[in-house]
């Protein structure tokens, strides 16, 4: 598979566009999936709905469970009708269901809120993962991926100071109610955000497709000679033909452990830390160093990915985020806590994001969402795995086992990206259609 990105496009206005529109809404979905993480010592503490730490760990899988069921079903769709139309349908389906979690009565319709906003979330994230790579400037497409996804972790840190400002003098409620607001982004994305113009070219609509790139003055890119999927399995099929399952299959388990691992520790960071003695504001600190990390470590790393190839570094990243999660059960003094929790950050959120970058890289434009959706799906079976795990461990008392067990998810991630890099290495090194740091 390649990728054929717009060439006139990158770094332009055009570029500059459609990845600050797609950072605002990734800002949004990273409020909207930290905030249950922030607010949640609050809510245990007040027993708040009931909850106890086995059932909070259950409503932290509804969402990653919806994300799941978005993520699989978004590549799909937006392989079919667009990407800017299924952007500002997950703005809004999340948005509105975080109104249902603060409007709610009981677990039950809390839980359906967080399963209806995971849906959002999981299908906004690889689609605008998709529309940035469409624009990225040549030789930086893991980088701008990196760029885009410090807004997730962005999000992250808006949620712990809105748990800290918000929660104690308003209630809990009044944080899922600040997660409605981006529906007044939603009429800025409509109409301002352009359609992939690699979409546009591969599904036949070229006069549209002109017509944008008149606006911009940028050239059109190139028509695929791969044929537009005839259905919707077609794209599906496609990442299982010739040689390609081996790949697909390695990147699905290494994106269930390293998700398992993000939103294990994502959800039950702050309460983990509350059980080993730190008051709700010094929990709150670790979640913004962990985001603070998340942002550095995007960075870094799709520089890092653009010069020596994706899932090198994704391998790399995995194994020292494993150590770092598995250094968080060792009792150390505080200024040392703050330090691994930060580096934790940097390495653990951009292992992931660096799979998703593999993957988008080394798929055609008609078939990317579709690849990237797909990866990030079956992740997801990690990402409601994950916090269920935790919350099992924390009600047995076990808390510093719930670090082992993501530390060792680490590991399997590492395992499995690093044989999926050498494999590719070797066939880029056989067919010679690209650099061995860019493949497969």
């Amino acid at each position: 598979m390649s990728s054929s990105p717009a060439p006139s496009a990158r770094g332009g206005r055009l570029t500059l566009l459609v990845v600050g529109l797609c950072w605002l809404a990734v800002l949004f979905d990273g409020l909207d999936m930290f905030i249950y993480g922030s607010v949640l010592p609050h809510m245990l503490e007040q027993k708040a709905l009931g909850l106890t730490p086995d059932k909070a760990g259950d409503l932290g899988s509804y969402a990653t469970f919806g994300m799941l069921i978005g993520a699989l079903a978004a590549g799909t769709i937006a392989d079919r009708i667009g990407r800017k139309k299924l952007m500002v349908a997950c703005v809004t389906l999340f948005s509105l269901a975080s109104g249902l979690c603060a409007a709610a009565d009981g677990v039950a319709v809390f839980g359906l809120g967080r399963t209806l906003a995971g849906i959002g979330l999981g299908g906004l994230l690889p689609t605008a993962i998709s529309m940035v790579s469409d624009y990225a400037r040549r030789g930086r497409a893991a980088l701008t991926i990196g760029l885009l996804m410090t807004a997730h972790h962005a999000g992250g840190i808006l949620s712990a100071y809105v748990a800290l400002w918000i929660v104690e003098p308003l209630g809990w409620r009044a944080a899922f109610w600040i997660c409605v607001l981006p529906l007044l982004f939603v009429p800025v994305l409509a109409r301002a955000l352009p359609e992939s113009l690699s979409f546009l070219v591969a599904k036949g609509r070229t006069e549209e497709a002109r017509a944008l790139a008149g606006r911009y003055e940028v050239e059109l890119p190139a028509a695929s000679a791969k044929p537009a999927a005839a259905d919707r399995w077609a794209g599906l099929l496609g990442l299982f033909r010739g040689g390609e399952w081996t790949q697909t299959l390695l990147y699905w388990v290494a994106s269930f452990g390293g998700l398992l691992l993000v939103y294990g520790v994502a959800t039950w960071l702050p309460t983990l830390m509350r059980s080993e003695g730190y008051e709700l504001g010094s929990a709150l600190t670790f979640v913004v160093l962990f985001n603070l990390g998340g942002i550095v470590g995007m960075l870094v790393a799709g520089r890092a990915a653009d010069r020596f190839g994706a899932p090198r570094i994704s391998a790399i990243w995995f194994a020292l985020t494993a150590g770092g999660v598995f250094l968080l059960s060792v009792p150390m003094p505080l200024a040392l806590t703050f330090t691994v929790v930060f580096l934790t950050g940097v390495f653990l959120n951009s292992a992931q994001t660096m799979i998703y970058a593999t993957v988008s890289l080394a798929s055609s434009p008609e078939n990317r969402a579709t690849a990237v959706g797909w990866t990030s799906g079956m992740g997801r079976f990690g990402a409601v795995f994950g916090p269920w795990l935790g919350g099992q461990l924390l009600a047995a008392h076990h808390g510093d086992w719930g670090f082992t067990a993501f530390a060792l998810a680490g590991v399997s991630s590492m395992v499995f990206i690093g044989v999926a890099s050498l494999r590719g290495a070797k066939r880029a090194a056989r067919s010679g259609d690209r650099e061995p740091a860019n493949a497969h």
